[in-house]
């Protein structure tokens, strides 16, 4: 069973940072990364963010499944680009170098290539810190970390519980495709992609009625707790933060600020090579 957007719990320096930490470095390593196009910067963060990966102890086989639904998002977005805009990366640079044509308005030039190189070292640099808040972040310290930078904790405590139910959800989905492969239809990889797609349909009215009452029963525990009477609430999870927590922010700021620098230097978001 594929694991998606699941907490896995290895022993690693990322690990160790608390929630608060990893949810604050997300923000600044994502607007550090979507607010500029200076290709060296983006090469930066994209060479960190898979170092980041490897320490921490995250397998490529863990988040197979996600990696490979954006990767191939990514590359239809280019593909997109390129047959609706294939002069955009001539009006962003200001300057024009064909390389070959393909007919008609699709000329290829080394500005568009040049602009599709960014867009793939945004994703780059971007996937793998988002599937590493992901997978190395506990939901309830997450629930934590959105209390303490100022999330009202009813919110917080509603996103800890979606992405505590993804895992729930994910099994309940395989148990009833067992069950219903044990009754004769299949959904193996042997039949087409139609099939196996109307085949999948008759599991979500049994897997939504499961969920329904599942969640029913969460509600109901918690309405019974008096959950959401007072104003505020102590978190078991949340934990203080440490040097190595100071540490990951204040990087996390001053890849925000060299960002914000080549903005400036540049004269805009775009740094061209080109003149």
């Amino acid at each position: 069973m594929r694991n998606i957007f699941n907490y896995i719990d290895r022993p690693s320096p990322v690990h160790r940072l608390t929630g608060a930490t990893k949810f604050i470095c997300l923000l600044l390593w994502s607007f550090a990364a979507m607010s500029t196009y200076d290709t060296r910067l983006l090469v930066l963060l994209t060479v960190l963010s898979f170092v980041l990966f490897y320490i921490s102890k995250i397998r490529l086989r863990d988040v197979s499944f996600l990696l490979s639904f954006m990767a191939v998002f990514m590359i239809l977005n280019n593909i997109l680009i390129f047959l609706f805009s294939p002069q955009h990366g001539v009006t962003l640079y200001g300057t024009c170098h064909e390389l070959f044509s393909l007919g008609g308005r699709y000329v290829v030039t080394k500005e568009q290539l040049f602009y599709h190189l960014n867009l793939v070292l945004k994703y780059f640099a971007t996937i793998p810190i988002v599937l590493l808040f992901v997978c190395t972040t506990n939901p309830s310290e997450f629930a934590a970390s959105l209390n303490r930078v100022g999330v009202r904790y009813t919110i917080a405590y509603s996103v800890a519980l979606a992405l505590r139910y993804i895992p729930d959800i994910q099994k309940s989905y395989h148990e009833i495709s067992q069950a219903q492969q044990a009754r004769g239809i299949e959904m193996s990889k042997k039949q087409n992609l139609v099939k196996r797609l109307k085949s999948a349909s008759t599991i979500l009215i049994p897997l939504i009625l499961s969920s329904m009452d599942r969640i029913d029963v969460i509600s109901n525990a918690m309405e019974l707790r008096g959950f959401g009477k007072g104003k505020k609430r102590t978190w078991y999870m949340a934990r203080p933060f440490k040097a190595a927590d100071i540490a990951a922010m204040a990087v996390c700021a001053l890849l925000l600020g060299a960002s914000i620098t080549l903005n400036v230097i540049n004269g805009g978001r775009f740094w061209n090579p080109f003149v």
